[in-house]
């Protein structure tokens, strides 16, 4: 391949997905880390929003982590008093999680600073071209199989 034919690095669309994405990303983790939260904590934390509790295992799969991630994930919640790990009494094995009140009080703070991040760097965006960009960027995602929440 000559040096003229190598395409610059700008000229993927990938490259400009993936700009755009760490600056969002970079942005609404600095938001969640002023309130204690990372973003993957967000994720579970928002997942369990409205929920009297979840297997972690059903946790897992709904969000596309592992089990040791989202056991993980739940240690740190439980001791940030955010959430609750019970075992059912027949069952030992079973365990649901579950908010606490503070983490459900919680849940709608940092839903606003999700709002405030999408807003400060698309609020821009007519609503026809906001929606147009969504459905492209969906659309890859069902075409791709692509499970796996972003998180980092």
């Amino acid at each position: 391949m000559t040096e003229s034919n190598i395409s610059p690095l700008d000229a993927h669309l990938g490259y400009w997905l993936r700009f755009v994405s760490n600056h969002v990303s970079h942005a609404f983790a600095a938001k969640l880390a002023g309130r204690g939260v990372t973003v993957a904590e967000w994720a579970v934390l928002r997942d369990l929003h409205g929920c009297d509790g979840v297997a972690p295992s059903l946790l897992a799969d709904r969000l596309g982590m592992t089990r040791g991630a989202i056991s993980k994930l739940a240690d740190r919640l439980v001791v940030k008093g955010m959430l609750t790990q019970t075992a059912d009494l027949d069952d030992r094995r079973y365990q649901a999680l579950a908010l606490t009140p503070e983490g459900r009080a919680l849940v709608p703070e940092l839903s606003a600073l999700a709002d405030r991040n999408d807003l400060e760097f698309f609020g821009h965006l007519e609503p026809a071209e906001r929606e147009r960009i969504a459905e492209a960027l969906k659309g890859i995602v069902r075409r791709m199989g692509l499970r796996s929440i972003p998180i980092d």
